[in-house]
């Protein structure tokens, strides 16, 4: 593991950091926006979206998808299934697995939201033209995954 880096590489890694941070909440704005429209808050539109882009999940993978701790999912899912968005239903192979589902008000609500979803973030976006988008896409998945992979070291 390599411990010293030149003043040059700690200046660029400061600034790109910044510029990915800014550039993060530019977008975040896009979607916490559209979110609030639709009458939910960021973390609750994310859990519907994960669920109609994705499927059933478990409870606990939902935290880990989301980047959130157990706590916030079991509030926001308390919540989503109070109002009928969504339901639980337990693993029949695995009695200690509880899986997050679509209700029919659920998947009918977000076929009708999420296109507008995903022209909003088409949108936000559309500074960027379709192969400089793969680059970014490659390009954060690479320092995601190496970034993740030094915190285990």
């Amino acid at each position: 593991m390599r411990l010293t880096y030149t003043q040059e590489e700690i200046d660029r890694a400061n600034t790109l950091f910044k510029i990915f941070a800014r550039a993060f909440k530019s977008v975040s704005e896009h979607s916490i926006r559209d979110s609030k429209e639709h009458g939910f808050n960021p973390t609750e539109f994310a859990v519907l979206e994960l669920l109609y882009t994705k499927g059933p999940q478990k409870l606990q993978q939902i935290g880990s998808r989301l980047l959130l701790v157990s706590g916030n999912v079991t509030y926001v899912i308390d919540k989503l299934e109070k109002n009928n968005y969504i339901f639980r239903e337990q693993d029949p192979k695995d009695k200690r697995s509880i899986y997050a589902k679509l209700t029919d008000k659920g998947t009918n609500y977000m076929d009708d939201i999420y296109p507008i979803h995903a022209l909003r973030m088409t949108r936000a976006f559309s500074g960027l033209s379709a192969e400089e988008q793969e680059q970014l896409i490659a390009l954060l998945k690479k320092a995601g995954l190496h970034s993740q992979h030094l915190l285990f070291r």
